[in-house]
C-alpha cells in the first residue's frame, strides 16, 4: 500500500510490513523514513543487517543470495537495498518480483530509491512491491507544507514560533530540509527551548553575511587555510555567536569520526555517505578530509572543542575564538 510520509510513524507502531519501498529526491525525508524503519525493526528483534548498493559493480545475484542465506547471528535480518538511480533495470526488476513471490519469513526488505517517474510507478516491479508491503514517495516541500514541516521540527526541539517567524525560516531555506534542520539546531543552540521571537529568528537565521559557519566548515574540509582565516574573521566581525561556530565544527568532526569507523569496518563508501547525508559536491570535500585526518587528530579536535566550550561559559581562562581558530585549522589539516 502507498503511504504519505506523515502516516509512516503510525503504520510502524501498528505492525511491521515485510517490504518497505521509499523513493524520492528529498534526501532528509528519505533518510529519516529509512531510519524509522530500521529502528522499528531493531526493536522487533531484527539485529542483523546487510547493506547492498546498486551501482556499476553491483550484481543482482548478490541480492538473491542475501535473500536466500540464513544468518548465523540472528533469526531475523534486514536487507537494506540502496537504489540511487531509481532504475533497477531488467534483471533487477525480475529479481524484485521474484523476491515478492517467495518472501522469507525472517527477512525485512528496505529499499531506498531515487525518484521514480509516473511510468515507473505503474511498472510491474513497483506495483508488486506495493502489493506486498509499504511504498512511499517523498517530495520537496514548499508553501504551507514547508511551513508546517518547520513548525513540527521546532516542536521536536521544544521550540515554537509565530507565522512571521516560520515564514522567515521558510524563506531562508527555500525548501532545503537539510538547511532547515541546521537552522533549527542553530536556534536551539542559541536560545534553548521556548517560544522564539521574530527578532531572534531574524538575527540568527536571516543573516545575509557571505561568511557563515557552513562556509567555514567547507573551507576547512577542503584544506584551504587562508580561506578559513578569512571566513572566521568575517564570522566574528558579523557578530555570529561563538557557540554556533563550535556546534558546526563539532558536528562535522563527529560525523567524520563515524564515517571513518564504518569505512574501517569494511562498509561501502557510497552507503556510508548516504547514511550520513553526504551528498553531491560535499562527497569530494569529505573524502579529501578523510584522506588527511586520522582518528587521533579528530579526537584531539573534540578535546579542544570541550576546552572552547568551557571558555565560552567562563569556566576556563583563554580566548574561545582563538580555540575555534585552532580547531578550524586542525580540521583543515
Amino acid at each position: 500500500m502507498w503511504l504519505k510520509a506523515e502516516q509512516l510513524a503510525a503504520a510502524l507502531a501498528k505492525q511491521l510490513a515485510p517490504i518497505y519501498f521509499f523513493s524520492g529526491d528529498e534526501p532528509l525525508q528519505l533518510g529519516e523514513a529509512a531510519d524509522a524503519v530500521r529502528l522499528a525493526a531493531k526493536q522487533a528483534g531484527y539485529e542483523n543487517r546487510e547493506v547492498l548498493t546498486v551501482d556499476k559493480s553491483f550484481s543482482w545475484g548478490d541480492f538473491m543470495q542475501a535473500a536466500d542465506s540464513i544468518s548465523i547471528f540472528s533469526e531475523q535480518k534486514i536487507i537494506d537495498l540502496r537504489l540511487p538511480s531509481g532504475k533497477p533495470g531488467t534483471e533487477g526488476s525480475k529479481a524484485l518480483v521474484n523476491y515478492c513471490a517467495r518472501i522469507p519469513e525472517d527477512t525485512l526488505l528496505l529499499i531506498s530509491s531515487g525518484k521514480i517517474d509516473g511510468s515507473a510507478k505503474k511498472s510491474k516491479w513497483v506495483t508488486t512491491l506495493e502489493q506486498h508491503g509499504v511504498a512511499m514517495q517523498v517530495w520537496p516541500l514548499s508553501g504551507r507544507d514547508l511551513v508546517n514541516w518547520i513548525q513540527r521540527r521546532l516542536q521536536q526541539r521544544g521550540l515554537s514560533a509565530d507565522n512571521t517567524g516560520l515564514g522567515m525560516i521558510a524563506s531562508r531555506v527555500e525548501g532545503n530540509l537539510l538547511a532547515a534542520t541546521q537552522e533549527i539546531e542553530k536556534l536551539y543552540v542559541l536560545y534553548g527551548t521556548g517560544e522564539l521571537s521574530a527578532e531572534q529568528i531574524q538575527n540568527a537565521v536571516l543573516d545575509s553575511s557571505r561568511y557563515d559557519v557552513f562556509n567555514l566548515v567547507d573551507a576547512a574540509l577542503s584544506g584551504r587555510k587562508d580561506r578559513v582565516l578569512k571566513i572566521l574573521a568575517g564570522i566574528q566581525h558579523e557578530g555570529i555567536a561563538a557557540p554556533v561556530v563550535l556546534w558546526a565544527l563539532t558536528r562535522e568532526i563527529r560525523s567524520l569520526i563515524h564515517i571513518q569507523e564504518k569505512l574501517a569496518a569494511g562498509q561501502q563508501r557510497n552507503s556510508v555517505f548516504m547514511k550520513h547525508q553526504v551528498w553531491g559536491d560535499r562527497q569530494k570535500l569529505v573524502s579529501h578530509a578523510l584522506s588527511k585526518l586520522n582518528r587521533q587528530s579528530l579526537l584531539a579536535m573534540l578535546l579542544l572543542s570541550a576546552k572552547a566550550d568551557r571558555q565560552m561559559k567562563g569556566q576556563e581562562a583563554g580566548d574561545a575564538w582563538a580555540s575555534l581558530l585552532q580547531i578550524s585549522l586542525m580540521l583543515a589539516g
